[in-house]
């Protein structure tokens, strides 16, 4: 088991080592160790080889100069300058916060970023503000549409945060594909098979690989199969697609410019970079936010007096696991897999640095 702040310190010094601004990495490290303790290892200390092998393929920019390109008093378009994908994610919430401050809601679309850890970290922002934070981001394209074995999209994350007043807030963060890219990773790392549904190798047949993906094969959508509404799963997919890409000027789909190092990047361009779209709702342009608290608590309670089904405990709500997730992980510590550990040692010795 590994402490917070240790690998949070960790990771931190691997990227200034990789070139980042201390303010960046300190960044960087806040987002991974914030999927650590939300109980999403898929978005953490894993990810941290993708983007050390990005650098050394010289396909990031780690001294970006984020900007506005676009913008009215309730929108924004941001460019990332190719920086990783934290730091413009960031910096576009704070701006869509500081737009909703002034205009009652804020809108800003980014373009030529990257990964950038979970969606969750960004919609929780406006918590502290009496807002509702909304994220999408594109993504790899390795997920293939209803009825096709062409990758055409990523996984393509939805996260709403929402506060209440008594309660926790609701958080939803979630993929439109039955697993997200980084759980295949971990399930790989691990020497796991995973359920059907989730992957098919190149030629359509169901697969329980993980790597799958190396050799061909592709992702589905959120249902599996068509029987299963996989299609609903396509529409959810392509609506995140198209906020992220097309309002920012970011490649949409298939030109999404991986972030894994053993994906080729595609020659031809639809846009610049991965896109995000982000939003901040402040309660007060609709109602006071005692009152919409207050409901939404009643909201909470109401869904949490639901009846569980037989061999379950309770109901629970969106932000539910990740928040207890928290409490447990950063009292008890972060576990690494073997596999994961290796190459954190492998990237420490390469950078000068120790790691234990």
């Amino acid at each position: 088991m590994y402490k917070h702040d240790y690998l949070y310190d960790f990771t931190k010094r691997v990227f200034l080592k990789m070139g980042c601004s201390r303010e960046h990495s300190e960044i960087i490290a806040d987002v991974f160790l914030a999927a650590e303790l939300r109980g999403h290892a898929s978005h953490g200390m894993i990810r941290i080889k993708d983007y050390y092998d990005l650098w050394k393929a010289a396909r990031i920019n780690v001294s970006p100069e984020i900007r506005i390109v676009h913008e009215s008093p309730s929108t924004a378009v941001v460019d990332g300058d190719n920086g990783i994908g934290m730091v413009a994610a960031r910096k576009s919430m704070e701006i869509a916060i500081e737009k909703a401050e002034n205009a009652g809601t804020g809108w800003v679309a980014t373009r030529n970023s990257n990964h950038f850890g979970i969606a969750g970290y960004y919609s929780m922002m406006a918590l502290k503000h009496d807002m509702i934070g909304i994220c999408l981001t594109n993504a790899n394209p390795l997920v293939a549409p209803t009825f096709s074995i062409s990758r055409m999209m990523g996984t393509n994350p939805v996260a709403v945060a929402i506060p209440a007043l008594e309660q926790p807030p609701f958080v939803a963060d979630f993929a439109t594909t039955p697993i997200a890219r980084g759980k295949l990773a971990v399930a790989e790392k691990k020497g796991e098979k995973v359920a059907f549904g989730f992957v098919q190798d190149k030629t359509g047949k169901p697969s329980d690989d993980p790597s799958i993906l190396k050799s061909g094969g592709s992702m589905l959508t959120l249902g599996g199969d068509r029987l299963h509404g996989s299609h609903k799963g396509y529409c959810l997919s392509a609506i995140v697609d198209i906020f992220s890409a097309l309002f920012s000027g970011a490649n949409f789909g298939p030109f999404v410019p991986p972030s894994v190092a053993y994906l080729p990047v595609l020659g031809k361009k639809v846009g610049e970079g991965t896109g995000h779209f982000f939003g901040a709702m402040r309660i007060d342009a609709f109602q006071s936010p005692w009152d919409f608290k207050t409901k939404m608590d009643e909201w909470i309670g109401t869904f949490r007096s639901a009846i569980p089904a037989e061999g379950e405990e309770r109901v629970l709500i969106p932000g539910d696991p990740e928040r207890e997730s928290e409490q447990r992980i950063m009292k008890e510590g972060i576990k690494l897999v073997p596999a994961i550990k290796d190459d954190l040692v492998i990237i420490a010795r390469e950078l000068g640095i120790s790691f234990e």
